[in-house]
């Protein structure tokens, strides 16, 4: 994808997820607690489910030769085939956050190909966050002026802003925390690192990219388990930005990983590459 069908790409899909944001944000206003459970023990509530709906119509039409791994349809039993190319769609990522009245909520839609994400969209409806990639090496961030309600604004409303990732700090590390799904292995990671921790974010959802990506953070570590469709938008829009995503023993991380079922291993973000090289020339005792 080149950044021509990028900005391409962006422009037919805003409206898309407006609306799917707008689905979320009725919820969350009205009957936000309203969950049940799947059968992986994960909460799922008529937002998720709503607001596939709108996705997966509007991604039928507009892109109907590429295939979609979407979270309620896999919970359902609907998994289509993939080759290289595919989309990876969660409706309402940080449900517990959405549950508990908090608004890190996000919709996203990421696009794969051959095992990168190339392409992503996360909007945070409850804060009118919208964040969208325009190129390989281009990210932007706009303010979505009436969530709730917003026709069909098209991205030429949003007024987006460019960002990117930051350089190493001198003064220590930003870190990224999940308010969740914290662990121990993360936080032994965080204890052994060569350089001092002097901030900390804990924040739901895909935003945690999102923080990286607009330079008010540096390190995300992740040793739970999430899904493809819990990373693949948020890795999209930090590597636009140029920050990078690997595994826990820092190999890169892919996706399309059919025989694991779409389940993804640990991995940390960083802001840059120098920052990753920075951390890997040693560990504190």
């Amino acid at each position: 994808m080149d950044d021509n069908d990028m900005r391409t790409l962006a422009s037919k899909l805003t409206a898309t997820v407006l609306r799917a944001g707008a689905v979320t944000l009725h919820y969350f206003k009205n009957d936000a607690q309203n969950a049940s459970e799947k059968a992986d023990g994960s909460p799922v509530t008529l937002a998720d489910q709503e607001a596939e709906v709108v996705i997966l119509n509007d991604l039928k039409k507009l892109v109907p030769d590429i295939p979609v791994i979407a979270e309620e349809a896999v919970s359902r039993g609907e998994v289509p085939d993939v080759g290289s190319r595919f989309f990876l769609v969660d409706p309402l990522d940080g449900t517990r956050e959405f549950t508990g009245g908090s608004g890190e909520f996000t919709v996203n839609i990421g696009l794969i190909e051959n095992g990168e994400p190339v392409f992503g969209i996360v909007y945070a409806p409850a804060l009118g966050d919208f964040y969208v990639t325009l190129g390989k090496a281009e990210v932007a961030m706009g303010k979505v002026a009436n969530p709730a309600q917003p026709g069909d604004a098209g991205i030429a409303s949003l007024d987006l802003k460019a960002i990117l990732t930051r350089g190493v700090p001198d003064e220590g590390l930003t870190v990224v925390a999940s308010k969740s799904h914290g662990t121990s292995e993360g936080e032994a990671y965080l204890d052994g690192l060569p350089l001092p921790v002097t901030g900390r974010r804990n924040i739901g959802s895909s935003l945690k990219f999102c923080l990286v990506a607009r330079g008010e953070a540096d390190l995300y570590p992740r040793y739970g388990p999430t899904m493809e469709w819990d990373t693949a938008a948020g890795h999209a829009v930090l590597k636009a930005a140029g920050g990078l995503v690997t595994t826990i023993d820092g190999a890169p991380f892919r996706y399309g990983k059919t025989d694991a079922g779409y389940r993804n291993s640990g991995f940390i973000v960083y802001s840059s590459e120098a920052l990753r090289q920075r951390l890997a020339g040693g560990k504190t005792s």
